[in-house]
């Protein structure tokens, strides 16, 4: 695990195992597109009570705890609490749970208005977090408006692990929807589901001090497309 800091801009980068995990501006606030995609989805759903499952740089934490947005993160690394405590911003009131996902779901009752998977291990989601069983399991920790987002990264058009996880989701919810822009290499594509028939395109909220008119221009890309 390592924190870099860019000297031209004095944004945060958040790497683990070679992997690029996060990057935010010095107040906090992501430069990753995907991160305001699921910020501006969670915003049009108005959750108000949201579990993060993986925390990465935690970024997407703060700005929504900025937004006065409850917040719980999971995760089994109990130094990426750390790291995004200390260079991310994450503010300490943020619960921060020790645990698998799948763990924490099955130990609580809870419902959230949103829960969010973000959970890596190296370049894929650990099977366990993208299994039909761990979907049915989110949707009984969901209230009735809530939905579930997911960030899957996809290598290349040719790449279907987006659909695979948005087929297993239909087979739990009857709405499912994916955002995706194809043509671009290693992206991260956003399948949800819920109460999510009526999402559009997500705009930049919170723009960050670097980079924010390439983030907006990432996001004026984004589509729904159907799922093959």
């Amino acid at each position: 695990m390592e924190v870099l800091r860019a000297k031209d801009s004095g944004s945060f980068i958040y790497r683990q195992g070679g992997c690029y995990q996060s990057e935010c501006d010095p107040n906090g606030v992501s430069v990753v597109p995907y991160i305001h995609a699921i910020f501006g989805l969670l915003a049009q759903a108005q959750a108000s009570d949201v579990l993060m499952i993986g925390c990465g740089g935690g970024s997407l934490g703060t700005m929504l705890d900025r937004v006065g947005v409850r917040v719980t993160i999971v995760d089994i690394n109990p130094k990426a609490f750390q790291i995004a405590q200390k260079y991310f911003g994450l503010p300490h009131g943020v619960r921060c749970c020790i645990s698998d996902g799948r763990d924490f779901l099955r130990a609580g009752r809870h419902r959230y208005d949103a829960i969010v998977l973000d959970a890596y291990s190296g370049r894929r989601i650990p099977d366990h977090l993208c299994a039909e069983t761990f979907f049915g399991l989110a949707q009984t920790r969901l209230s009735s408006s809530g939905i579930l987002i997911g960030n899957v990264h996809a290598r290349h058009d040719l790449d279907i692990m987006p659909d695979r996880v948005a087929a297993k989701l239909s087979n739990i919810w009857e709405n499912v929807r994916l955002l995706d822009t194809r043509g671009i290499p290693d992206r991260n594509a956003l399948v949800m589901a819920g109460k999510v028939r009526d999402l559009v395109q997500p705009i930049l909220l919170i723009p960050p001090t670097v980079g924010a008119d390439e983030i907006a221009n990432d996001l004026s890309q984004l589509v729904f497309r159907p799922w093959r």
